[in-house]
C-alpha cells in the first residue's frame, strides 16, 4: 500500500523517479525497490525526506509518514541471533568498509576470512547497519558457531531464518531440500542482506548463500572455505600502528593516550594490533580509571602473564585464540605447538621440518592447515611463514601444556643446532680459501640463506651466549668476517661479534678473543664510533700478543692505525700501518695482504701521498695477475684494490680518464658479486670523474645509478644528498 501511495504521489508531483531521488537524496534504486513493492516501506527519516521533496502537507503529509509507519510495523524485522552488536565507532576499518559496501551493492557475496580477534564479525555488523537503506526489508544474521565442537546445522539455521520470514512452524517443509527451495521463494520478493557469522566449513554455508536477484550474503569465518565458489574475499589482518592508536584512543580517551605517547605506543605493540585485544585493553583502562598506562604496560611486558592480562569480562583473547585450536587436526596441532621454538620473527619449510621432524611433504599438508586456519600467516616474501604475535605466546603455552620436558629439549635443541650449523656453513663460504658445495651450493646461495634466516640465526646465537654453547658462539660469529664486509648495514654487527668475544672469553680461547675484538672495533668503526673501537682494538693487540697471534697483531695494528688517521693522528696512524703492513708478509695473499696493503695504500693517499699510493696499489694489482679471478671473493678484493684504490689514486691525481675506466669496470664488479654499497660508490665516484671531463651524460647515467642504489638500500642518507646535489649540478 506505501509502495502505491508512494508512486500516485510522485506522479501528481510531476517527478520522475530521477528527480526525486535528487531531491531527496535516496537513490533511484531504493525508490524503484519502495515503488515496485519489493521494500515494504520507508524508514521514518527516509520517509519525512520523502514527503517533504513531494510538496506533502496537512492531511496528505500525515497518510503519507503514517503509512510508512504502518508498513515498517508489517515489515519482517526478526533477526534469528540478533544483530551483531556494534561497537561506537568503527575505527581504523574505512578502507575495508568502503571495498565491502561497494562489492555488496555491485551484487556480489562477500566472505571476510581473518584470525581471531581481528574484528571480523564487527565489520560485518556495521556493513549490514550502514547498507540497511538498501535492503529494505531487512538484515538477518546468525551465529552459525563455526568454532564450537557442534556447529549449527543446516536445517537450524534454516528453519531460524523461514521464522525470521514470517513462516510459520506448520509451513516449514520437513526436508533440507523444500527448505532452501521455501528460502529462495521467500528471498526472491524481497531486497534482504543476510550475515552468516563465524562459518565452520563450505558445506554448513553452501546451500545458505542467498543467490537471487536483490539479495545478499555476507559471510565471516577464521577458515579461508576455499571451496565456496562465487563469493568476493576480504581478507583482514591486524591494524596498522597508527589505526591501532587511533582504536586505543577511541576506547580509553584521548586525553589518557596523549598524556603516555610513548605508553600507548608499547601498548598497541604488545596488543600485537589486534583490534580484541586493543578493545579489552581499552575496556580495563575505562574500568580502571586509576591505572596508568605505563602500569598496564607493565603488565603485559612479561609473556609470561600476557594472555592473561588481555582478560576483561567474556572478553578473552585466549579463549578466542583456544575455539581456532581445539578445530584443528591432532598433527596440526601438534605443528602448532613446535612451531613455537622457532626464535626468529618468521620461518620457511625448512625450520618446518626441523621443528617437526615431518617431512616435506607432511610439513606442507599440516601447515597449509594452519593457513587456513588463520593460526599462520604468510609473509611478503614467498614461501615464509610467521605468528601473530599473540598467537606465537599462545603456541608455547600449548607447547609448555602439552608437550613433555624431553620433548622441549629435543626440538628446540635441534632447532638452534641445524640454525648455528647453518649459518656457519653460510658465513664460511664466504673466506677466500672457501670452496663451493656441503651445505650450500654456491656463496649466493650462502647469501640468500643469510638473509631470509636472519632473525633465526641471530636469535639462536644469542641463545647460545646466554646457555653457555660457547665454542658453537664463537664458530659463528667468527665464520661472518667476510659476509660482514659486504652487508654491514644489514645486521647488528656488534652485538654478534660481542657475543663471540664473550664466548672466546669464557673458553679461555685468548687467540679467538684478539680476533673477535677486531671484529667488535670494526664493527664500531663503521657506524663512527671511534674512540670505543680504538679501545677494542688495543684490547685486541694486547690479547693477541698473549696469545702469541701474530695475524691479529697485525689486524689490531693495522685498524688502530686507520682509527688514529681518523682522529687527526697522522703520525701514530702511519706508524701502526706500516707494521700492520711488514707483517701481512708472513700470510696469505688474498686473505690477508690484499686487505692490509691496499689500507696502507688508502693511508698514504689520506696523507697527500697520492703518488706513493699509486705505486704501492699498483704493484698489488700487478700481483693479482697470477691468481683465477673467477672466484667471487677474488673479484671483490680485485674491485677493492681497483676502486678504492689505484683509481682513486689517479682521481686524485687527475688523471680522468683512466679513473672513469677503472670505476665503471668496479661497479660492474661489485653489482655482479651482490656488493651493493661499494657499486653505489663506486658509481657516485665514476659520476665526478665524467663531470671533469665533461661528459654530463655519462655522469647523469652513473649517479642515477648511484641514487637508486642507495634508495633502494634504504641508507647513508649523506650520500644520497651528495650525490642529489651532484646531479643538481648538472649543466
Amino acid at each position: 500500500m506505501f509502495a502505491e501511495l508512494l508512486l500516485k504521489n510522485r506522479r501528481a508531483a510531476g517527478l520522475s523517479q530521477q528527480q526525486l531521488a535528487q531531491l531527496s537524496g535516496i537513490s533511484v534504486r531504493a525508490l524503484r525497490e519502495l515503488e515496485h513493492g519489493r521494500a515494504r516501506a520507508a524508514q521514518q527519516r527516509s520517509a519525512e525526506v520523502l514527503a517533504d521533496s513531494l510538496g506533502l502537507t496537512g492531511a496528505d503529509h500525515a497518510e503519507f509518514l503514517a503509512m510508512a509507519h504502518e508498513g515498517r510495523r508489517r515489515r519482517p524485522t526478526g533477526n534469528p541471533n540478533g544483530s551483531p552488536a556494534l561497537p561506537p565507532d568503527l575505527v581504523g576499518r574505512q578502507t575495508e568498509l568502503d571495498w565491502l559496501r561497494s562489492v555488496l551493492l555491485a551484487g556480489d557475496d562477500v566472505a571476510i576470512v581473518g584470525q581471531a580477534g581481528v574484528g571480523k564479525t564487527v565489520m560485518a555488523a556495521f556493513a549490514a547497519h550502514q547498507l540497511s537503506e538498501e535492503f529494505p526489508d531487512g538484515c538477518f544474521a546468525v551465529d552459525l558457531r563455526g568454532m564450537d565442537e557442534r556447529p549449527l546445522e543446516v536445517r537450524t539455521v534454516f528453519e531460524r531464518l523461514l521464522r525470521a520470514l514470517g513462516t510459520s512452524s506448520a509451513e516449514i517443509p520437513t526436508s533440507v531440500h523444500g527448505m532452501e527451495s521455501l528460502y529462495r521463494s521467500l528471498l526472491a520478493q524481497r531486497r534482504v542482506l543476510v550475515v552468516l557469522d563465524n562459518a565452520a566449513a563450505e558445506p554448513q554455508v553452501r546451500p545458505l548463500m542467498a543467490t537471487v536477484p536483490g539479495c545478499r550474503t555476507l559471510v565471516t569465518c577464521r577458515r579461508r572455505l576455499a571451496g565456496l565458489s562465487g563469493v568476493r574475499w576480504l581478507p583482514l589482518e591486524p591494524l596498522a600502528a597508527a589505526q591501532a592508536n587511533a582504536l586505543l584512543t577511541a576506547i580509553a580517551g584521548e586525553e589518557r593516550v596523549s598524556a603516555e605517547p610513548a605508553e600507548a605506543r608499547e601498548l598497541v605493540e604488545l596488543c600485537g594490533n589486534l583490534p580484541l585485544a586493543l578493545r579489552i585493553a581499552g575496556d580495563r583502562l575505562v574500568t580502571r580509571p586509576s591505572w596508568s598506562l605505563a602500569h598496564l604496560v607493565d603488565q603485559l611486558r612479561d609473556e609470561r602473564k600476557r594472555l592473561t592480562a588481555l582478560s576483561a569480562g567474556d572478553l578473552q583473547v585466549r579463549s578466542a585464540f583456544d575455539l581456532s585450536y581445539r578445530g584443528l587436526s591432532e598433527r596440526a596441532r601438534m605443528v602448532f605447538r613446535r612451531l613455537a621454538v622457532v626464535p626468529g620473527a618468521d620461518f620457511g619449510i625448512e625450520l618446518v621440518r626441523v621443528a617437526t621432524g615431518l617431512t616435506e611433504a607432511e610439513a606442507f599438508r599440516h601447515l597449509d592447515e594452519l593457513l587456513e586456519a588463520s593460526m599462520v600467516q604468510e609473509t611478503p616474501v614467498e614461501g615464509r611463514f610467521r605468528f601473530h604475535d599473540l598467537l606465537r605466546i599462545f603456541a608455547g603455552e600449548r607447547w609448555a601444556e602439552e608437550g613433555t620436558p624431553a620433548e622441549h629439549d629435543q626440538f628446540r635443541h635441534a632447532v638452534l643446532e641445524h640454525l648455528l650449523h647453518m649459518a656457519s656453513a653460510a658465513g664460511k663460504l664466504f673466506l677466500p680459501a672457501a670452496e663451493s658445495g656441503g651445505v650450500f651450493e654456491s656463496a649466493d646461495a650462502a647469501r640468500v640463506w643469510l638473509d631470509v634466516e636472519a632473525s633465526n640465526w641471530i636469535a639462536a646465537l644469542r641463545y647460545a651466549g646466554r646457555k653457555g654453547w660457547h665454542r658453537e658462539a664463537v664458530e659463528l660469529a667468527a665464520s661472518m668476517h667476510w659476509y660482514s664486509d659486504d652487508n654491514w648495514h644489514r645486521q647488528p654487527w656488534e652485538e654478534i661479534f660481542r657475543i663471540g668475544a664473550a664466548a672466546a672469553h669464557e673458553l679461555g680461547d685468548r687467540s679467538a678473543e684478539a680476533k673477535l675484538l677486531n671484529f667488535v672495533g670494526w664493527a664500531l668503526r663503521v657506524v663512527k664510533a671511534f674512540e670505543p673501537a680504538l679501545d677494542l682494538h688495543q684490547q685486541a693487540l694486547r690479547a693477541a700478543i698473549e696469545a702469541g697471534d701474530r695475524l691479529e697483531q697485525m689486524w689490531a695494528l693495522v685498524h688502530t692505525g686507520r682509527i688514529h688517521q681518523i682522529l687527526g693522528r697522522p703520525t701514530v696512524a702511519m706508524e701502526m700501518v706500516e707494521q700492520g703492513a711488514k707483517l701481512s708478509n708472513e700470510f696469505d695473499f688474498w686473505s690477508e695482504q690484499v686487505s692490509v696493503q691496499y689500507l696502507f695504500g688508502s693511508l698514504l693517499l689520506a696523507q697527500g701521498r697520492a703518488e706513493d699510493a699509486l705505486e704501492v696499489l699498483r704493484s698489488l694489482h700487478m700481483r693479482t695477475q697470477h691468481y683465477d679471478l673467477k672466484k667471487a671473493v677474488y673479484r671483490r678484493r680485485m674491485a677493492t684494490v681497483l676502486s678504492e684504490g689505484v683509481a682513486q689514486c689517479l682521481q686524485a691525481l687527475e688523471q680522468w680518464e683512466e679513473a672513469t675506466i677503472l670505476f665503471a669496470r668496479c661497479r660492474e664488479d661489485y653489482t655482479a658479486i651482490g656488493a651493493l654499497l661499494f657499486a653505489a660508490g663506486a658509481a657516485h665516484s665514476e659520476g665526478r670523474c665524467w663531470i671533469a671531463l665533461g661528459e654530463y651524460l655519462q655522469a647523469d647515467v652513473a649517479l642515477r645509478f648511484a641514487l637508486a642504489t642507495y634508495g633502494e638500500l634504504e641508507t647513508i642518507a649523506g650520500r644520497r644528498e651528495e650525490i642529489q646535489a651532484d646531479l643538481d649540478g648538472l649543466p
